[in-house]
């Protein structure tokens, strides 16, 4: 066999372009690798968003907060017509401060109610409350959830128990929403409550305190007279509260 004899340039040509060959792969494959890589980033940014938006129930707020409490009157408001309720009235300088509905403790349950339309869903409502004095829940916020209704409980069962009535027909003081949280008299709470067909969402003083999701669960009233409450209502047992800066905002769905 006759070996071939290489001419020294030509095997320096061939070896460069070997070499060229070699690193344009290289780069082809390290072009390849980045891509991939990059798309791997977008695709857990739009699963984060997703995330984000099923946590929040798909929806965001509207900007406009709409007062519900013009700070004079109880124009959209009346006395809910509980048995042994107390009275409800007006101050316009509540303990020397700014305006603010004063329920008097009745035998059982007080409070006042909507009597205009209200959102089913996609809304939040948010309040400020005061206990004045009294041993029970000096807050019982009935809402509209959907076709149905429920009713965040602030200090229940003795003045402790902050939970939603009712869920799978257990009511607040024994369904997932259960938690503990005093209430001393003369103190404001800042209540926020969110209903979107995916959730049911409350802060107290901007800590959630409710974070339930609906799909296959009962939401419903605790039987009795908070049903006088519908479909906003603003209601305390044995207990005298104020409520002021009482206002609501749509959300929209995403």
């Amino acid at each position: 066999m006759v070996r071939k004899r290489w001419h020294i340039p030509a095997l320096v040509a061939l070896i460069g372009m070997a070499c060229a060959t070699r690193i344009h792969a290289q780069d082809a494959t390290a072009n390849i690798e980045r891509a991939e890589a990059t798309v791997a980033k977008i695709e857990r940014l739009l699963d984060g968003i997703q995330t984000h938006r099923a946590a929040s129930g798909g929806s965001t707020a509207d900007a406009k907060w709409v007062n519900l409490f013009d700070g004079s009157s109880m124009d959209g408001w009346k006395r809910t017509e509980f048995r042994g309720g107390g009275s409800v009235h007006v101050e316009q300088s509540f303990h020397g401060g700014a305006p603010a509905i004063v329920v008097e403790a009745g035998s059982a349950l007080s409070g006042l109610n909507w009597i205009r339309n209200a959102p089913s869903t996609n809304y939040e409502i948010a309040i400020e409350a005061a206990k004045i004095q009294g041993g029970d829940f000096m807050c019982g916020l009935t809402f509209p959830v959907g076709s149905a209704y429920a009713t965040l409980i602030l200090g229940g069962w003795g003045g402790l128990v902050v939970g939603i009535s009712s869920i799978d027909d257990h009511d607040a003081s024994e369904n997932e929403t259960t938690r503990p949280r005093e209430f001393p008299p003369g103190r404001w709470f800042a209540i926020r409550m969110r209903v979107t067909p995916a959730k049911l969402e409350a802060w107290l003083d901007d800590k959630q305190i409710v974070d339930v999701k609906l799909v296959g669960k009962k939401i419903s009233l605790r039987p009795g007279e908070i049903s006088k409450s519908v479909p906003l209502g603003l209601s305390t047992y044995q207990t005298s509260s104020a409520f002021r800066a009482i206002k609501i905002r749509r959300l929209v769905e995403n």
